[in-house]
């Protein structure tokens, strides 16, 4: 795609919907203007995604460990789906809950065929369709972008088999949905036909990204970009404000969803929209990402410990592609994605923000476009940009020779590193001590019903399905010290409580939660499940007359 539209030409052609023109100096291939009747496309991409929902779905279940924000998500689903509210707590506004319902959409099915199997381990298998979406999503952006074939399935490759990927796609987190309606309202707005109905839908993808997930709201920027080069000028105007009063509308509904219950503004005796933001942008920071003392630098160490390609090479492309793109074609196709990344990458750099690990999820699917396309750019210069004319046959072979090496070097760097990590992926079982504590309290306990549990949410769906009276009986921790609704149903504090599940999560956190503390320091194991700090106590709560 060229940097300058072109003009109308033909009278009987609608301005809006001429392709753009195939910049063929650049060494890249304008993509079909339907990708669904272009075979050699959907031939390539379907064997991509078999490959990629194989790695992904292989193992699911058990790799990596159930996380307490992946119950919270799917708790937080199963409460809309038995008409309980936003929440199976209050709930407080942390996040937009079109994220959830959005999971309570994707589990309706399976949960009603088998209401037991509504857990996390098991539910986890949904989320191959949001992946698979994802995914389709990237090759069909990296061609509407003009990525030669090769360098689009490239892309998909990289987003979708990376260790990195596989483990965190894995996982039901609201980040992986956002990402999908945002590439979903890229794709949209990089429409080679550029009707202006793609442009308005692109706009709805956005707001839904950004309602899903709320930090999508920062990559807004780039993809405007994207829409401003992909729009006609003679309908650029229509199309970006349509685009833009969509978006708007649509992400007011949050808000007005506030408004009308009496919860935007704080008050007396209810939670508040304004103190849900307040406390998203004044939590506690983790320190400079590159700060070895830092819990960022934790962080990222751990999105290394899976893959270095795909972060220190997708951002390494995205640093080229902006700091060349006044010359560079191929970094003006791709100014939206490397923008992205520039984006995300800024806001993960501040001095003492808060950096949670699924954060780089959001930037996957764009780390992958860039550092394709940087791979095309430089085979494009290897190959035909440094061509002279009349040529010797020997200089020929040589940079064909070069392209190969440069080829056979990533492969023999790349192919082992992923072997070994998507390689645990489909083998090691994390979750056999959360397995094992569920099974544990579902049996041994004499009367669930009458038995009050403090666990992280990860098994919180698995106590209710084996009898525990949903919120009060099996008490997702937090809210034995933070929910005033919860809190006066336990008035003597952790001597109303008879267990505590101190996972790793549990042990972590009780630090700062008075009643969990005192729950741990007043209990003793009566059930241990696996090894180090990754273990699974099941500690019983002692009391001044025994045991409760």
């Amino acid at each position: 795609m060229t940097s300058t539209l072109p003009a109308v030409t033909t009278p009987t052609v609608p301005a809006q919907r001429q392709p753009a023109p195939h910049a063929g100096s650049t060494g890249r291939t304008t993509s079909p203007k339907r990708l669904r009747s272009s075979r050699p496309d959907l031939l390539l991409c379907g064997v991509l995604l078999v490959a990629i929902l194989v790695v992904q779905g292989w193992n699911i279940a058990d790799y990596p460990t159930l996380s307490d924000d992946e119950g919270t998500y799917l708790a937080q689903a199963w409460a809309v789906q038995q008409g309980e509210g936003m929440a199976h707590y209050t709930y407080w506004y942390d996040h937009p809950p079109l994220g959830w319902m959005q999971i309570a959409l994707l589990t309706w099915i399976p949960s009603a065929l088998s209401p037991e199997s509504m857990t996390v381990g098991s539910m986890r298998v949904m989320m191959l369709l949001v992946s698979a979406a994802s995914a389709v999503l990237v090759y069909g952006l990296g061609r509407r972008l003009s990525l030669p074939r090769w360098a689009a399935a490239l892309g998909m490759a990289l987003f979708g088999l990376s260790p990195l990927s596989v483990v965190l796609q894995r996982e039901i987190f609201l980040d992986n949905l956002a990402v999908m309606w945002t590439l979903l309202a890229f794709f949209l707005a990089a429409s080679p036909s550029r009707h202006l109905w793609h442009h308005f839908g692109a706009g709805i993808a956005a707001a839904t990204a950004v309602l899903t997930k709320e930090t999508m709201l920062v990559v807004l920027p780039a993809l405007f970009i994207t829409m401003w080069r992909h729009s006609h000028r003679d309908t650029r105007k229509f199309a970006l404000t349509g685009a833009v009063t969509a978006c708007t509308l649509i992400g007011f509904a949050y808000p007005l969803f506030a408004l009308l219950k009496g919860e935007l503004l704080p008050g007396s005796g209810h939670v508040s929209l304004w103190d849900g933001v307040k406390y998203q942008m004044t939590r506690p920071g983790s320190g400079f990402i590159l700060d070895q003392a830092s819990g960022s630098y934790g962080v990222l160490q751990s999105w290394l410990y899976y893959d270095r390609v795909l972060p220190l090479g997708g951002l390494a492309g995205a640093l080229l592609l902006l700091a060349t793109w006044r010359w560079s074609v191929t970094a003006r196709a791709l100014a939206g994605p490397a923008l992205t990344v520039g984006i995300l990458a800024l806001l993960a750099l501040r001095p003492n923000g808060y950096l949670p690990a699924m954060y780089v999820i959001q930037a996957l699917p764009f780390l992958a476009l860039v550092l394709a396309g940087g791979t095309a750019s430089v085979t494009h210069a290897v190959l035909r940009r440094w061509r002279l004319p009349d040529e010797k046959r020997y200089l020929t072979r040589g940079r064909y020779a070069l392209a190969v090496v440069l080829a056979l070097a990533a492969g023999a760097y790349v192919v082992p590193r992923w072997y070994d990590g998507d390689r645990t992926a489909v083998t090691a079982d994390a979750n056999a001590p959360y397995r094992a504590a569920s099974k544990w309290l579902g049996s041994e306990v004499a009367d669930p019903e009458d038995t009050r549990v403090l666990v992280d949410d990860a098994l919180w769906l698995d106590l209710v399905h084996a009898g525990y009276e949903p919120g009060l009986g099996v008490i997702w921790f937090y809210k034995a010290d933070l929910d005033p609704a919860v809190t006066k149903t336990i008035p003597r504090g952790w001597r109303d409580i008879d267990y505590v599940v101190a996972s790793p999560t549990v042990r972590r956190d009780a630090v700062d939660l008075p009643n969990v503390k005192a729950a741990i320091q007043h209990s003793t194991p009566v059930a241990v499940f696996g090894t180090g700090e990754d273990r699974i106590e099941i500690r019983q709560i002692q009391t001044a007359g025994g045991v409760r």
